[in-house]
Parts: structure tokens; sequence; C-alpha cells
């Protein structure tokens, strides 16, 4: 009997993805993932080495995917920039526990130094930007893409502030419109962008 090796390994690494998002890379464990999975996990090991291994394969994919849905070449309108972040973090909760875990480990980041070199290249876009009069130059690029991705991905990241401080639920249709439209228009705004004719 043949081994469908790409599911086996989808699989593992969907449960990698949810046991390290509930709880993080201390509390969980390869049994704990290879059970999620169904799987043995003399597997998991042999596709993805050790713990720490499999969580920046888990981290980086995240990441990439989230690059791939937001990417964006010259920031013109920097709106649909924060827009297309506010909705792939809606879609995909996942992503901000696990970047809080990774924030709250002890370790270096995950893949730091290609994570780090990706953020330069969008904020020296920014710069660009900002040179070529598409954005208002006075504020600092880099603390403006950090500005963006907070202002865009915080209210998945803590949903019962948002809650609190709003007093409409996160999984209210009309609510994640007006969150949305707020996103766009706040990031309009705090950059001097210019919106699409």
């Amino acid at each position: 009997m043949a081994w469908d090796t790409e599911g086996t390994r989808r699989r593992l690494k969907e449960a990698a993805t949810a046991e390290f998002a509930e709880r993080g890379l201390d509390g969980t464990t390869m049994t704990r993932i290879a059970v999620r999975a169904g799987i043995n996990k003399e597997r998991l090991y042999s596709y993805y080495g050790d713990k720490n291994a499999l969580w920046e394969i888990v981290l980086a994919d995240e990441l990439d995917r989230l690059a791939s849905a937001v990417g964006f070449d010259q920031p013109g309108d920097l709106g649909d920039f924060a827009g297309a972040t506010y909705d792939y973090h809606a879609a995909h909760p996942a992503l901000a526990r696990l970047l809080q875990w990774e924030g709250l480990g002890q370790g270096p980041p995950a893949r730091a130094a290609e994570r780090a070199a990706h953020y330069r290249q969008k904020v020296e876009r920014f710069a660009k930007a900002q040179r070529d009069g598409l954005l208002d130059g006075g504020l600092d690029p880099a603390h403006l893409l950090f500005a963006l991705i907070a202002l865009a991905a915080w209210w998945q990241t803590v949903p019962q502030l948002a809650e609190m401080i709003t007093g409409a639920a996160g999984d209210d249709e009309a609510e994640r419109r007006r969150r949305r439209e707020f996103v766009v228009e706040a990031a309009r705004r705090l950059t001097g962008a210019r919106p699409k004719d």
C-alpha cells in the first residue's frame, strides 16, 4: 500500500498549526500533534525533525501565506494594503496567536533574518513612495508599516478588547464590515495616501 506522503505532511502541518496556536511552542508536544493528525509520532519526526524545526516551518508557512495574500509592489493606496491585511487576519486568526506565542517565548524569532529582510523591503517601498510624493513623508516608514499592520491585525489579536470598546462582537458581519471600513479609512488618513480613482 502506497503512502499518501503529501496528504500525511499536510495533515501533520495542519495539526501542528492548530496545536501551536492553542498552546505555543513550549506547551505543545509532538505526541499531541501526532494524535491530533491521527498519524504515528515517528512519521512526524521523520518528516519534520524536532518540535523547534516544525514550529519554524509552521510559522514561516503562515507568514508566507500572508505575504502572498497581502503583497504590494508600490504602495499608492495603503488603505487597500490595510484592508487586505485586516481580511487575512480575520480569515486566519491562528496567525495572530502564533505570533503572540512567539513574542512570549524565550528564544529568538523563527527565521528572523529572512523575515527582517522581507519587512525591510516593504519599508523601502514605503520610503520610496514618500520620496515620490505618494505618501506623507512626515512619518518614519518603518514605524508606519508597523502601525498599519497593528491597525489591521489587532482586532483579531485581542478580540475581547475590541468587543469591550465597541460593544459589538467580531463575528457580527455588519460589525466586521464597519471595522474593515475604519481600518481602510484610518490607513488612508494616517498615510496621506490617495485613494484609487
